[in-house]
């Protein structure tokens, strides 16, 4: 049966919110089974989620901990950051990005929404081939639930849960084949998704580039509203002795 129920409580943006950090939330809290640590620092298991957890206010000995985490040459991807990296590490991506959260989306259960599981991961990263929604790794599906619509055994369109700091969960992944766009199927993904983080007692929020200006309306449409602008970085540790 349809859920037609409207979330429309406020969020406040203040100190030390869950969301100003939500991969360090998340690998704290909800997703502590996944973390990988070394000090103050965390990670995802690099097949699951490419991102690193920092503390709020990184110094020399957090990037210490950092490269020896994750060893010379790796690819450190920090997400909603404005950590800067030692001298030495060569940044490769410094994006900035919005954070939008839920505040008067209508969700709907829909009836072409399945279940996507282990074994559909081969077409969801062939579909993340052809969309380029962001990072979708072997098994970023044990983040959350993943849905998905098909079209004559095909898999089209997904979106599903990704980043779960406590009381929010993060919808992800979102993507339509382009034979397929224009129709509306992302928007009720998203929509579905949201039931499930609702029935959680949760608000659902999610993650964009902020030109891509396409998707922010779409978003903004359903009901999503800015929370912040935020950063996300990819630097490489250093092969050589680090500068501290």
């Amino acid at each position: 049966m349809p859920n037609n129920s409207v979330h429309t409580a406020a969020v406040p943006l203040t100190d030390r919110h869950p969301l100003d950090n939500p991969a360090r939330s998340a690998l704290l809290g909800p997703h502590a089974r996944l973390a990988e640590r070394r000090g103050q620092v965390l990670r995802y298991p690099s097949d699951v989620c490419p991102f690193v957890a920092l503390p709020d206010e990184p110094d020399a000995g957090t990037w210490r901990e950092v490269a020896e985490l994750l060893g010379p040459g790796a690819l450190v991807a920090l997400a909603v950051t404005q950590a800067v990296p030692p001298q030495g590490w060569e940044v490769e991506l410094n994006l900035t990005g919005v954070q939008l959260v839920d505040q008067g989306m209508t969700t709907t259960i829909d009836s072409e929404a399945i279940p996507l599981g282990p074994d559909d991961v081969p077409e969801m990263l062939a579909l993340v081939e052809r969309t380029k929604p962001g990072p979708f790794l072997p098994r970023t599906i044990e983040m959350g639930s993943y849905l998905g619509i098909r079209r004559e055994g095909a898999l089209v369109a997904m979106a599903g849960e990704r980043l779960h700091p406590p009381g929010w969960t993060e919808i992800s992944a979102v993507c339509t084949d382009p034979h397929y766009q224009g129709q509306g199927l992302a928007s009720r993904l998203v929509r579905t998704v949201a039931v499930g983080i609702r029935a959680r007692g949760e608000t659902p929020f999610l993650h964009a580039s902020a030109a891509n200006t396409t998707a922010i309306r779409l978003y903004e449409a359903l009901g999503f509203r800015l929370r912040k602008r935020v950063g996300f970085l990819a630097a490489r540790v250093p092969e050589g002795e680090p500068v501290w």
